[in-house]
């Protein structure tokens, strides 16, 4: 191993709040980081940085953690265009929604869907995220779901078991035989590929009682707690993922007073999606109630075929800042620390001796233009365990 030192950076986000007067995001100016191996072992300003054996020169760019996106859907076959344009043309539209992509996804080959798993995580990468979770759920039988996840465990450690995404078409006669299978036969296959357990939380899904079996069950597995929750409607699923020590509650949309206090004092994080609303003109969640309640907010895509069929944290942070009155501070927190937070890690989302050596340039002078320049590609370079990736 050899070790790297990046200079001449502009503006440095650490995530450390004991650097750059006491920001949260830790901000050094005329910076440089130590990679050695896979993992930072020094930041600091330029001009004191360590000899080593090679230099590579930030020429008054950004440099950022990379982004960790902890909430995604990407192993699934077909395209939901048609669903998209009439829904943006304001016409009806009869097709099946989640069944067309479980359809879809049934019938493709192994090769097919990792072959779409890794285009779009490629897609991702360039944009500088450097860890992602993704999730199963196209699938809804034994067979389907574990091979979902055991596709996605050769590209990711944060795998999330979704068998409760809804009832599929073959068991709406019989919700409760569903749920009987999500928490028997089909966890126990796939328990070996997954760290997380997730359930779709609302109407016309799991309700509150089926989502407590469906999480509980999964936990004596071994697998965590995460739900999607309140997105459509008010209903149980936040104050159930504060109650099962929930790494993450998801969409949090539709919040009563109760779910923000219950989301305040808990370790529970308020993973964000405005992917999901640009895509559906949906209401957008009110970070900044969550925020000011002092609750911890992560931003994810949600890249999904059907709500949210984008890969790009930056746009989601242009989102948030300009829709969920977030400021692009607390923006750029919640795409790195925050979504590792959301998945219960310390050794990403920050630029601080001992975590992993995931960073991204940024051409500009500072954060701020991820939000002040929606939609400009700059990211021009990715380090991933100390490897330079773009």
């Amino acid at each position: 191993m050899s070790s790297t030192v990046i200079t001449d950076i502009a503006t440095l986000v650490t995530n450390d709040p004991s650097l750059g007067r006491g920001s949260p995001l830790g901000l050094v100016q005329d910076a440089a980081v130590v990679i050695d191996g896979d993992r930072v072992v020094w930041t600091g300003e330029s001009s004191k940085a360590p000899a080593t054996d090679n230099r590579v020169s930030a020429d008054g760019r950004t440099v950022l953690p990379g982004f960790v996106d902890s909430h995604s859907h990407l192993v699934f076959a077909g395209d939901r265009t048609a669903e998209f344009n009439a829904r943006m043309s304001g016409r009806p539209y009869q097709a099946g929604g989640i069944r067309t992509t479980v359809a879809a996804t049934r019938a493709a080959t192994d090769g097919e869907l990792e072959a779409n798993l890794t285009r779009y995580l490629s897609e991702a990468l360039r944009q500088g995220t450097t860890t992602f979770e993704t999730k199963s759920g196209y699938g809804l039988t034994v067979a389907d779901e574990a091979r979902a996840l055991r596709i996605a465990a050769a590209h990711t450690d944060e795998v999330t078991y979704l068998g409760a995404h809804i009832v599929p078409p073959d068991h709406a006669a019989d919700p409760a035989g569903y749920v009987a299978l999500v928490t028997g036969e089909m966890l126990d296959a796939c328990a070996p590929y997954a760290r997380w357990i997730d359930v779709f939380c609302e109407q016309g899904a799991f309700d509150g009682d089926q989502a407590r079996a469906i999480l509980t069950a999964g936990r004596a597995k071994g697998l965590h707690p995460r739900i999607h929750a309140n997105q459509l409607s008010y209903g149980p699923g936040v104050r159930l993922a504060v109650e099962l020590d929930a790494a993450s509650a998801d969409h949090c949309t539709h919040l009563t007073d109760a779910d923000v206090d219950a989301l305040a004092s808990g370790r529970t994080v308020a993973t964000l999606l405005p992917g999901a609303e640009f895509s559906t003109r949906a209401e957008w969640p009110d970070a900044r109630r969550l925020l000011d309640a002092g609750v911890t907010v992560a931003l994810s895509t949600d890249c999904n075929p059907g709500s949210s069929f984008t890969s790009s944290v930056p746009f989601c942070v242009a989102l948030a800042v300009r829709d969920m009155g977030m400021t692009p501070d607390e923006a750029v927190w919640s795409a790195t620390a925050g979504g590792a937070a959301a998945l219960r890690r310390t050794d990403i989302g920050r630029l601080t001796p001992g975590a992993y050596a995931d960073l991204l340039l940024l051409d500009a002078p500072s954060h701020v233009h991820l939000a002040y320049r929606p939609g400009v590609p700059l990211v021009t370079g990715v380090w991933r365990r100390g490897t330079r990736v773009r």
